[in-house]
């Protein structure tokens, strides 16, 4: 169970399903019920068959390309902070014009749920605990971001602006504080382990 929690929370942080909320809402606030539900189940398809695709064939690009794990926690560990860095600045996810056929895809589905930091993240801690436990605990925040968005509206309203941004940016400081721990292990591992 703690193995599965260390998997969890930092994918949690990456998906960052409370900072997407205002964006979903936004992004689907002049379609009907129906079509924000087919949005809603094709983003979380699209956000899923993404991350878990990448965490399969991940490890082989990377051995393929000639990239150690101490190289992509370094460089994962640089992203994931420019991308916490930017919310915490400027407290935006950019996004571009959307077509409604395939709004849930893109931007929805990838790269605002499934974006450079879950990919990043999921590879790191598949290196750590295994394949298995990394793509059931995607599948876990995957869902749990399906409930959040599917109560969007209702969430909005309780916690209004102020309480999603704010929730958004403790996010953001998590996301920041595990990016200067992967760069720290891997300038580590380089070190004590050169070649």
């Amino acid at each position: 169970m703690e193995a599965f929690l260390l998997c969890f929370v930092p994918l949690f942080v990456a998906v960052d399903a409370i900072g997407v909320l205002p964006l979903y809402i936004s992004l689907t606030e002049t379609i009907d019920n129906d079509r924000r539900q087919r949005v809603l189940v094709q983003s979380l398809l699209t956000a899923g068959a993404v991350a878990i695709g990448f965490l399969i064939i991940g490890p082989a690009l990377l051995r393929f390309l000639g990239i150690t794990i101490s190289d992509f926690m370094i460089a994962g560990g640089l992203l994931l902070l420019a991308i916490s860095l930017t919310n915490l600045i400027t407290g935006e996810r950019r996004h571009g014009p959307s077509d409604a056929a395939t709004l849930g895809a893109v931007p929805l589905g990838v790269p605002l749920i499934t974006g450079p930091a879950v990919l990043t993240t999921s590879l790191l801690l598949a290196d750590q605990y295994g394949q298995l436990l990394t793509s059931l605990s995607l599948i876990t925040n995957m869902a749990l971001a399906g409930m959040l968005l599917a109560l969007a509206r209702p969430l909005t309203r309780g916690l209004g602006v102020a309480g999603i941004k704010t929730l958004s940016k403790i996010a953001s400081m998590l996301l920041a504080t595990i990016a200067v721990m992967l760069i720290r292990k891997g300038v580590l591992q380089i070190v004590l382990h050169p070649g």
